[in-house]
Parts: structure tokens; sequence; C-alpha cells
């Protein structure tokens, strides 16, 4: 099996499609990159940036550079000695555009005759044998603009089929609906009523049925041409919690490609791991992404952060685990009733509870899920868990939650004794806690947002070194080739803006003064801003992503305000204080007073996240696994949520400054940029450590903690992976306030080693330490290799 030293993610679009990828490949090559990574390329709807709503399963969509693209990307990169991996969507397909979906439009026009009836996941009966499509306004006659043209049935710009034989010219076009195989609905109705399965709350993405062979077959018939014809070298897996069964999915994806590296979009919890009979290398490292965070987050700076929130909130405490129990029960009442309602429809006939008992119960257990998913027999102590909690929580339904364990599996023995509600159940869970906790939780819990990212529990506010050495442990005796991240495309904060956050666990009470005086200005300009933890999230993406530009600091707090839903939401906001929100970004930006605090803090705060930036940058390139840099992240690239992060890169800026580094003279001021806000020292980082890995992956092969003595050890963390040594700066703010490093040692195996961004040796004495005075200079790290190996 080929396995890559580390991947460079490219978003594929219409404007960077695949043949301007294979154009860059020259400059991946030059950055040190192993494999090419590909956002998912197969046909999507016309205008999607993203790509993972996929109407053809069986073509590289034109859009994006077409089969002839994929070609041109894949000769470019093996040519260059570099491999491909690709982003795949086996969950669900893209049906906002019926047309645009032969598989889609083939099911409305022709119902359950339809050759691809079996291919989506729908419950005929819940909709009188119709599909319900929730697509309809609110207005009383608006079945009345309905029109049939050319074959099809037209509302707006939406098109539908009609099944033959249901029209002739002079028909009235809502009774021409009446006779299809669908129903178009309100759209308020979907959330509650909606009888096919689909991605989280989002309608226009409905779930495919993998687990069917011949589904499975020909959605993958292209995907199998890639490996056929030598065009593609591994997969990454989007959301595989939401098939039926990811173990029997992953296997037959394994006979299709051959075995080739695999990597899932997994989102672990704290103390969770992957099955260990999965046909994958791993996650795609959001659970990295985490430990290394917070490692680098000081746990002082816990109390007077948790302190500010409590204000915020009227003197009300908060904890996570009771926000994340409500967040998922509001899911499961209200964005994902259908889906529970669906499970209700599937009990046992003879279960002897009424319906209300049993939905009440089955969203009591969701809403007390402790991880995405079982993967019953596996797991099932967490689906216990739950069971127990939800008991505890209400006990008024200990009786229909006790029976309701039995049919769930929670002593099921093996997976094909699993009643069909109970296999449905596995794929819900996951549903409502990615939408309570993501989606929602994420945007209410504010004190550290940096925390608040995809597979974090910000419950969870720091790790010590020797957590930290633990889990790479582990990493490099079980999953030594998983995907290590930083920054995804679906991370809310890149790693750079999550470093500058980080340091106000440093400086809490500084911060708790900025909120307050922030605040305070906007009162006085007539501001209500009565979401305190809102604002607290606004002014530490502000402050996060400085200098920031008007409509991203709009976009982003209206996007997390909504999420949120506590004092507006998606639907049915609460315009004033959206528009009193806005107005307080305005004050932020050009009121000369407030931005001067914004500046003040950004200025306090910049160089010590350049050095948390670099310090995790280190480790996430060194550690057990493979290491992936998003696109534009070898740079600082402040993004936030998506869409922000999924702007276009600059790449001309960045491939001419890797040039002046290379073509620097070996100690020379160019070959030592500065760290500051150009990102050379970034990119240095990067290039070195990327092209180190590739040339010798042998180097790092081993995993040992380093021992850091001095009064001042806490403020470094190492680690030699045999032949390679990392060594980072831990708390950067507080250690300069400290005076830096004195006397302070890291313990290296005896021998002389070369600092590969300073090219400086080092040489280690048997039984003395290493000054880290010297050996975290002018860098906040050092990344070591051996020279007499």
């Amino acid at each position: 099996m080929l396995t890559p030293t580390s991947t460079y993610r490219l978003q594929i679009t219409s404007e960077q499609d695949l043949h301007r990828a294979a154009e860059l490949v020259p400059y991946l090559k030059r950055l040190g990159a192993d494999w090419v990574y590909l956002s998912p390329i197969l046909r999507a709807t016309s205008g999607s940036d993203h790509g993972y709503d996929v109407v053809d399963p069986t073509q590289v969509d034109p859009q994006r550079g077409g089969s002839e693209g994929l070609t041109a990307l894949s000769e470019a990169a093996h040519g260059a000695g570099l491999g491909v991996v690709v982003d795949i969507v086996p969950n669900h397909q893209g049906v906002a555009a019926p047309d645009q979906n032969p598989w889609w439009w083939s099911l409305l026009a022709e119902g359950r005759d339809s050759r691809y009836a079996s291919a989506f996941d729908v419950d005929w009966e819940a909709g009188g044998g119709k599909v319900l499509i929730p697509v309809l306004g609110d207005g009383d006659e608006d079945l009345s603009v309905l029109t049939v043209e050319d074959g099809t049935l037209h509302y707006y710009d939406n098109v539908y089929p009609l099944a033959e034989g249901t029209w002739s010219e002079g028909d009235d076009p809502a009774e021409v609906h009446s006779r299809q195989h669908y129903e178009l609905i309100n759209w308020r109705r979907g959330d509650s009523e909606l009888n096919y399965r689909r991605f989280f709350t989002v309608a226009t993405l409905a779930g495919v049925r993998v687990e069917d062979r011949e589904v499975f077959d020909e959605s993958h018939a292209e995907v199998s041409r890639w490996f056929e014809e030598g065009l593609v070298d591994g997969l990454r897996i989007d959301h595989p919690d939401g098939v039926r069964d990811p173990q029997d999915y992953l296997e037959k994806l394994a006979e299709l490609s051959g075995g080739a590296w695999t990597v899932v979009e997994k989102i672990l919890e704290p103390g969770e791991y992957l099955p260990g009979e999965w046909r994958t290398a791993g996650t795609t490292g959001y659970d990295s992404l985490g430990w290394i965070d917070r490692v680098l987050t000081d746990p002082n700076g816990q109390y007077e952060l948790a302190s500010l929130d409590t204000k915020l909130r009227g003197g009300d405490p908060v904890r996570w685990d009771e926000v994340i129990r409500g967040t998922k029960r509001r899911m499961a009442d209200h964005g994902l009733a259908a889906e529970v309602h669906r499970l209700v429809r599937e009990l046992p006939a003879d279960l002897g509870h009424d319906a209300e008992r049993c939905y009440d119960a089955l969203a009591e257990i969701l809403s007390n899920f402790p991880v995405y998913r079982t993967y019953l027999p596996e797991g099932a102590d967490h689906l216990r868990e739950a069971v127990a909690a939800a008991r505890q929580s209400r006990p008024d339904l200990a009786p229909v939650i006790d029976d309701l364990a039995a049919v769930l599996g929670a002593d099921a023995a093996r997976a094909e004794d699993l009643a069909e509600v109970a296999r449905r159940f596995q794929q819900t869970s996951g549903m409502v806690m990615a939408k309570g906790v993501e989606d929602t939780a994420f945007y209410r819990y504010t004190q550290l947002t940096s925390l608040t990212e995809v597979g974090g529990d910000p419950s969870v506010f720091s790790l010590t070194p020797e957590q930290f050495h633990a889990e790479a442990a582990r990493r490099q005796r079980e999953s030594p080739l998983t995907m290590n991240a930083l920054t995804t495309h679906d991370t809310k904060r890149s790693a750079a803006v999550r470093a500058r956050i980080t340091v106000l666990a440093e400086e809490p009470q500084a911060w708790s003064e900025t909120v307050s005086t922030l605040v305070a200005r906007g009162h006085e300009a007539g501001l209500s801003l009565p979401d305190g933890p809102a604002a607290n999230l606004v002014l530490q993406a502000v402050v996060g992503a400085w200098p920031i530009e008007r409509e991203r600091a709009v976009d982003y707090a209206m996007k997390a305000v909504r999420e949120a839903s506590v004092s507006t939401a998606w639907v049915d906001g609460d315009e004033e204080f959206e528009a009193d929100l806005t107005r307080f970004i305005d004050l932020l930006l050009t009121d000369p007073g407030a931005r001067g605090v914004v500046e003040g803090c950004v200025a306090r705060l910049a160089e010590p996240g350049w050095h948390n930036a670099l310090a995790a940058t280190a480790l996430q390139l060194t550690l057990p696994g493979v290491p992936d840099v998003y696109q534009g992240q070898e740079l600082w690239e402040p993004s936030l949520v998506d869409p922000d992060n999924r702007r276009p890169v600059d790449f001309a800026a960045r491939s001419g400054l890797l040039d002046q580094l290379d073509a620097a003279a070996p100690g020379s001021a160019e070959a030592t940029p500065a760290v500051d806000g150009s990102g050379a020292a970034r990119m240095l980082l990067t290039s070195r450590v990327l092209r180190l890995r590739r040339e010798h992956p042998e180097l790092l092969a081993d995993y040992t903690p380093l021992t850091v003595s001095g009064a001042l050890a806490e403020h470094a963390l190492g680690f030699d992976r045999g032949g390679v040594a990392t060594v980072v700066t831990r708390f950067p703010a507080g250690l300069a306030a400290a005076g830096g490093f004195t006397d302070e040692t890291v313990e290296l195996a005896a021998g002389t080693w070369q600092d590969v961004l300073t090219l400086r040796e080092v040489t280690a004495a048997p039984g003395e330490g290493v000054a880290l005075a010297d050996l975290l200079t002018p860098y906040p790290v050092a990344i070591l290799r051996r020279k007499d190996d």
C-alpha cells in the first residue's frame, strides 16, 4: 500500500479546477508536500463551491475540470513523484435541483417503480406513497403559482418531472401535482415530516443506501475507474457515520481500491477510538487538532475566563454537559424531529407504549448520548450509558426507556441480530450530536472559542505534557498512518486564529477588561447588546482574525448567532438583534476609541499568537501520523468558518516567497525571516519539515518524550521521533513576562543535531541538557535532525 508522508488539501472549484490544480503541482512539490489532496470532484449541483452535494456519482464534474482535468492532475502529480488522494461522499446526494440529479429525477418521476427507488432511504408509507419535498413558501395559495412547461412541473425556478400519463394540455397544474409520486409541501414542515433520510437537517441532501450492493457498485463506478486506471492513490471518506454500516462500507471500498490508503472523517470524543476492525488508516485528524490546541492552552486562565462568562450571562454559571444535553434535546424535538418520528414508526407494534411517550424517551436517550454513534455490538457501553443517563434525567419515562434499550440493541451480541430501528438509531444519534453540539452548543459556549472546534470538548480546557505524550505515543503504536490536521474546510477558525485566541488564557484579566470596555462603548452608542456570550464570541473572532473586513466580520457574526439560536435564529430570527450586533461590529471597525481598544489588544496578542501558531504547526507536522496542510495555511491565513475558509488563495505570492527563502544564502537574515505578520517563518517551518518528512521518513518512526528541566519547564514541550526531535514553546506571553528562558534545559540523545530551520548545530553531551535559551532562539520552535545518523 502506498502511503503519504504528508498531504496538501486543495479546494477544487470552477475557478480553481483540476487543470489549475495540475499547474500548482510544481509549487506543492517544492513546498515538500507528498500527496495532493482534492476536495470532492464528482459532479455536484451547478455553482456549488464545496462539492459535497454530488448529483451524479458516475462522472467527474465538468465544472471542476471533468475527466480530462483529473487525468491532467494525476499525470502532473505522478510525474513529480506525488500521490493523489480524493475526498468522496458516500452518504448523500444533492437534490436541490432535481433536473441535475438523474437518480433523484427518476425516483420522482417513477416512484417505487424507479430503478433508483432502493438507492434513496425513503419511508413511502409516511408520505402516503409520495416523497415529501419541503419547498413551498408560506403563502396560502402557493400551489397556484405552479405551471406545467415542456412536460415538467415548475415552482418558480424549481423544476420537477411528471409521471407518464399524469397530465395533458389545459390541466390545472395543482391537479397535475396531486397525481405525482412526490408532494411539494411547506418548507416549515420538513423538519418534522420529511420522509427521506437526509444529511443532518439539510433537506436538499438526500441519504443514499450504500449498504445495498447494487447501489454501492453504481455509485462507486467512477471511483473504481480511478484506481483501475491508476489516477488516484487514496481516499478520504466524508461522514462515514451517516452510512448504515461503516465497517461493511469500508470493506467494500478496500476491495474496490485494492486496499488503498484511506482515512475517514470520523469525529472522536475524548477517550474514544476508532473500531479496530475498520479498513482504514485512521481519521482526518480532528482528534490530534484538539490535543495540540489544548497542550498550548494555559490552564491558569480558566477561572477568570469562566468568571467573565458568568458575568456576561447575568451571574448564571453554565456547565458544558448541561448545555449540550439541552441543545441535543432541542435538535431532537425540532430540527431532527422527522428522524425521531421515523424511529418511532419502526418500533415493534407490541412494545406497549404510546407513540408520544416513545418519542419523548427516544429523544431523551439521543440527548444523553456521549459519542456520535455506536457500531453495535461495538460501543454498546455508550448506548447503555445514554440509557442510564436518560433514566436518571427522566425517571417518569424509566419503563419506556428500559424497553427501548432492549429494542435498540443495548445487549445485542451480534450485529445481524439487530432490529431495523436499532440500525437506524445508530445513524440518527450522530446527526443529533453534530447539529446539537458542533452547530449549536459551540456557538453558545464562548469562554475560550479556540476550544470549540470539531471533535473537541471545551470542558477539557487544557492538557498537560504528560497527557499529550500519552496520546501521541498511542497514535504511534496504533495508527501511525492516520491524518493530522490543524485547519480544514470545516474548522470554525483557522489554526492561526485559534492560536491568537489561545493567548487569552494567559491574559484573562486583560481580556475581561477589554470585553467590558467594548461592551460599555456599545451601550454608550445606544446599542442594547443583550446577549453577552454572543458579544464575547464575536469579539474573540474579530481580535483573532484582525485585521478583518466588515463583510467577513458581519457574515461570521450572523452565522454564529443564528446557529446558537439564543437571541436570533435562521428561521424567524430577530432582525432588531441582528441589526444591533451589526452596528456593534461597525463600531469596532470605525469608532476611533473602540478600534483603538481592539488594536491595542491585538498588539498584545499578535506575537505570542504567532508563537503559538508556529508551535502548533511544528507539533502537527512532526507528530505520529500524516500531516495535512490545508490550502494557503503555509502562511497565517486568518480564516473563519465556511465559506470564509474557502476563499481563493494567492498561490503566486506563496510560490514567490518560497523562492526567496530557498534562494537566500545560509546564515543570512533572508534565510531566517522574522516571526512577524508576513508569515514567512511559518512558510520556512512548513517547507523544511515537509521536505524532511518526504526525504527521510525513516527518521520519524518512533516516539519518545523529551525531559524538560528548570523553573520554567512548563513553557516547553519536546519529543524525539527516532532521528528528528521537536521542541516547542508553550505559554509564550507568560514566558516573556517571566523574562524568558535562563537555565532551563531539554535532554536530547547524545550526539550532534542540526536545526533544520536555522541550520545551526547543537551538541548534546551524555547526561547533560541543552539550553532552551539558545535552542529556542530566534524561533519559538526547533526541529532537530541527528547529524550522526
